[in-house]
C-alpha cells in the first residue's frame, strides 16, 4: 500500500503540503507571538546553522517511528495491517504488514479490540479502552481514531489509527491501591463484626436469628448493632440501634453502647428506664455523636413484647394469621439528645407471631419516601415464612441489599413459636393466687407439690422446686404486700418458680447471724437453685424468681 496517501489524509499535513506548492509561507508570525519551528537559526553574525528539521517538514512515518506509544495502521473491514511503527515492533515483534488484523496483531484479538475496531470504522468516530494488559504484562490505554481516504486511495475502504499509551506503572499504583483498599476494608468488616455478638443467646421461648451485611465498597466501618440478652425468668431483651455516622468513631461509640445495654440489662429495668440510662451515657461518651435504638423485652407469661423506642423506626409483627402490625409509638429522640423521659409501649407476640427489629439501611433509599420503604418491607414480612433466619434472608433480599449496598444493614428477628402435642408438653404454666395469712405458705406448697408431680419431675428437682415455691412465698409474707402470686413455668430447659407481690422493695441476699432468726431465705434460694432474680413490676410491686436446670434427655 502506498503509505505517502495516507500521510496527506493526517490532520495538517495536506493543508500545509498546499501551502508550500503554492509558494505560501505556511503560517505569518504576528507581533507577540510564538514563532514556529524552524530549520535554521541565525547566528549573531548573520550566518546560520543547519538544525534538525522543523516538524512541518519531517515525514509522518518518520514521526511515528521516533514516538515511544504504540502505533499501528489499518484498513478496510478486515483491518489489514498497513503500518506499525518502531515501538510497537519492539514490544510485539514484527508484524507482517498486508495481513488482517486478527492474523497480524493477535494481541488486539486477545484483549478484545477487533469489535472496537468495527464500530469505529462504521461510526466514523474514534474510541478509548483505558488500561488493558496485553501479553508480556504491559498495561496500555488504546485510542482507535477513523483515518478517512479517498476511494481511489484505497478502494476498500477507511482506516482505522491506533494509538496505545503505555500506562503499566499508572495500572499497577492503581491495583495496589485497589488491594491496599480491599484490606483495609476486610480489617474493617472484621472489626464491626468482631463488636457484634458472636453467637445469640438462645432463649427458651424464642427462635431468634440475625444478620448484618456492611455498606458500600469503603473502608469506614458503620454503628450497626443488636443484641440478644436473656434475662432470666423466662424473660429475654432484644436490642437494636444505629450510630449516627461511619468510621472507628462510629464503632467504638457502639461497642461502648451495646457493653452498656448488656450491664443494663442485668438490672432487669423496664426498656424506658433503660433508654433513659443509654442517653446520659452516650452524651458522656460523645456528645457529638447520636444513636437510635430499641429496647424491647419479652415476657411469655403477658404474650406481649414491652418497648421503649429512642428515634427507631418501628418493630413489625406478623401474627399468627399473617396480619402485619407496625408499632410507631411511643418513640422518643434518639440517645445523646438529653432532657427527654422516654416511654414504654407493647405489641402483642402471642404463639405464632414474628417481630422484626431492623435499621435504616434495610428500608431507607434515596429516590424513595421512608414510609414507602417501611410499607415495602411490611408486606415482604406478610409473605416470609419459616425460620428465622430463612425470613431473615428473604428480607434482605426483598429489599435488595447486595454487596455494593450504600448503607449497613442489620435485622433481627424473633418468632414466639405455636407449640403443640408433645413439644406443647415441654411448656407448661401454673399459678395460685394467695391472699396471705398463716395458711399461705401450706397452700402454695400443696399447690407446687401437686403439679411439679403432674409435670412428672424426678424426686429430687420435685423437692427442690417445692423448698423454692416455699422459702419464696414465706418471704413475699414477711416483707411483702398483697395481693400475691405464685407461678411455676417449665420449658425444655428449666423449671422457674416466682412469686409477685404489691411491696417494690426488692430483696437482697445477705449472710445472717447464727443468732439471726430470718434473712436466710434468699440465701437458701440463690445455694439451691441455678440462678435467681428479682424486679421491680410494671404496675408496682415486684417479682422475686429462681430457676432449676432440667437434666437433659437423650
Amino acid at each position: 500500500m502506498n503509505f505517502t496517501r495516507w500521510n496527506a489524509r493526517l490532520p495538517g499535513t495536506q493543508r500545509r503540503a498546499a501551502a508550500r506548492a503554492d509558494g505560501l509561507p505556511t503560517a505569518l508570525p504576528s507581533e507577540g507571538s510564538v514563532p514556529a519551528a524552524r530549520a535554521e537559526r541565525p547566528t549573531a553574525e548573520g550566518s546560520s546553522v543547519a538544525l534538525a528539521p522543523a516538524v512541518d517538514e519531517l515525514p509522518v512515518r518518520e514521526v511515528l517511528d521516533r514516538i515511544p506509544a504504540l502505533v499501528a495502521l489499518v484498513h478496510g473491514p478486515e483491518h489489514r495491517l498497513a503500518y506499525v511503527n518502531d515501538a510497537y515492533v519492539a514490544a510485539f515483534g514484527v508484524r507482517p504488514v498486508g495481513e488482517p488484523a486478527r492474523d497480524a496483531l493477535p494481541e488486539l484479538t486477545e484483549i478484545g479490540l477487533l469489535p472496537l475496531l468495527d464500530q469505529v470504522l462504521r461510526s466514523s468516530k474514534p474510541r478509548t479502552v483505558k488500561s488493558r494488559k496485553v501479553p508480556g504484562g504491559r498495561s496500555y490505554t488504546f485510542t482507535c481514531t477513523p483515518v478517512p481516504v479517498e476511494a481511489s486511495a484505497a478502494p476498500e475502504g477507511g482506516g482505522v489509527l491506533i494509538f496505545a499509551a503505555d500506562v503499566t506503572d499508572h495500572a499497577e499504583a492503581a491495583e495496589r491501591l485497589r488491594a491496599s483498599e480491599r484490606r483495609q476494608r476486610e480489617t474493617a468488616v472484621t472489626l464491626q463484626r468482631s463488636l457484634l455478638p458472636q453467637e445469640l443467646e438462645e432463649p427458651d421461648d424464642l427462635r431468634v436469628a440475625a444478620t448484618y451485611h456492611p455498606g458500600g465498597t469503603e473502608t469506614a466501618v458503620g454503628g450497626d448493632w443488636y443484641d440478644v440478652i436473656t434475662l432470666g425468668g423466662g424473660r429475654t431483651a432484644l436490642v437494636i440501634g444505629d450510630v449516627m455516622g461511619r468510621g472507628v468513631r462510629a464503632a467504638a461509640v457502639m461497642g461502648q453502647l451495646r457493653t452498656a445495654v448488656r450491664a443494663y440489662a442485668r438490672l432487669d429495668l423496664p426498656p424506658h428506664e433503660v433508654l433513659q440510662l443509654l442517653d446520659g451515657l452516650a452524651m458522656e461518651i460523645d456528645p457529638n455523636q447520636i444513636a437510635t435504638c430499641v429496647y424491647a423485652i419479652h415476657d411469655p407469661n403477658e404474650g406481649r413484647l414491652v418497648y421503649a423506642s429512642a428515634g427507631h423506626l418501628p418493630i413489625l409483627v406478623r401474627d399468627e394469621r399473617g396480619t402485619v402490625l407496625r408499632a410507631d409509638e411511643p418513640t422518643g429522640p434518639p440517645l445523646g439528645t438529653g432532657g427527654w423521659m422516654h416511654a414504654s409501649g407493647s405489641v402483642p407476640l402471642g404463639p405464632g407471631s414474628t417481630a422484626v427489629l431492623y435499621t435504616d439501611g434495610l428500608v431507607e433509599r434515596r429516590d424513595a419516601d421512608l414510609d414507602e420503604g417501611i410499607a415495602s418491607l411490611a408486606a415482604a414480612l406478610a409473605g416470609a415464612t419459616g425460620t428465622p433466619q430463612v425470613v431473615c434472608d428473604r428480607l434482605v433480599r426483598s429489599a435488595g441489599v447486595k454487596a455494593d449496598h450504600d448503607d449497613d444493614v442489620a435485622v433481627l428477628v424473633l418468632q414466639h413459636p405455636a407449640r403443640v402435642g408433645p413439644d406443647g408438653d415441654l411448656f407448661r404454666n401454673a399459678a395460685l393466687e394467695l391472699l396471705g395469712g398463716v395458711e399461705a405458705a401450706p397452700r402454695a406448697r400443696a399447690f407446687a407439690s401437686g403439679v411439679l408431680a403432674s409435670w412428672r419431675f424426678p424426686p429430687d428437682l420435685h423437692d427442690l422446686g417445692v423448698l423454692a415455691a416455699s422459702e419464696l412465698v414465706a418471704n413475699s409474707l414477711q416483707h411483702g404486700t398483697p395481693p400475691m402470686r405464685l407461678r411455676l413455668r417449665r420449658t425444655d430447659r428449666r423449671l422457674i418458680v416466682e412469686v409477685t407481690d404489691g411491696d417494690d422493695h426488692l430483696p437482697r441476699r445477705r449472710h445472717a447471724e447464727p443468732a439471726d432468726e430470718s434473712g436466710r431465705g434468699i440465701a437458701m434460694i440463690a445455694t439451691i437453685a441455678s440462678n435467681w432474680g428479682s424486679r421491680r413490676t410494671p404496675g408496682g410491686g415486684k417479682a422475686v424468681w429462681c430457676e432449676f436446670a432440667l437434666p437433659r434427655t437423650t
